[in-house]
């Protein structure tokens, strides 16, 4: 029983520090699916810690609806307000910059003041890489703004909807395990 308590705990901590990724831009919900994979394959299905094989396809289908609404947000915006590529480049660029800065920096917000930050920070580094990108090809600066709030507003609304995915991930991984 302590066994099989552990093993779940330890594995909802890995998915926690995976959804927790997805701030600084990485492929958390993809890295809850390859975690819960290897997981179904290694604990035996007579284990009252195991997993079976539907969950984590269900994952696998709820990380790509989150990677087709994200690229669909971010790219909905900048394409209506005639972005380029390098801009898009240099969005993502920033974004990244911007999310570990946020994680760093934080806000004063008790528990999630550094997932907030890295949001938010994450979604003004997409901003700053827009505007840069822009104008470094002869956009006027209120091109170059237009489509760096397109940007921002794409990469905030992309990541909240990926961060709300990630926990409906985390909620069927314990259901599965809760009810066995």
């Amino acid at each position: 029983m302590l066994g099989t308590l552990l093993l779940i705990t330890v594995l909802m901590a890995v998915l926690v520090a995976c959804w927790v990724a997805q701030v600084l831009g990485l492929p958390g919900n993809w890295l809850m699916v390859l975690v819960v994979a290897v997981y179904a394959y290694l604990v035996p299905a007579h284990s009252a810690a195991a997993i079976r094989w539907p969950v984590p396809v269900a994952l696998a289908v709820l990380a790509a609806v989150g990677e087709a609404a994200e690229l669909t947000a971010g790219a909905m915006g900048v394409a209506q307000h005639g972005g380029s590529r390098r801009g898009a480049l240099l969005a993502l660029v920033g974004s990244m910059i911007g999310s570990l800065v946020g994680i760093f920096v934080g806000l004063p917000i008790p528990v999630v003041g550094s997932i907030v930050a890295a949001v938010l920070f994450g979604s003004a580094g997409a901003l700053l890489g827009a505007i840069l990108g822009e104008s470094g090809r002869g956009r006027t600066p209120a091109q170059s703004w237009a489509i760096g709030i397109a940007a921002f507003r794409g990469r905030f609304l992309g990541t909240l909807f990926k961060l709300l995915l990630g926990a409906v991930m985390l909620a069927v991984v314990l259901l599965a395990l809760l009810m066995r």
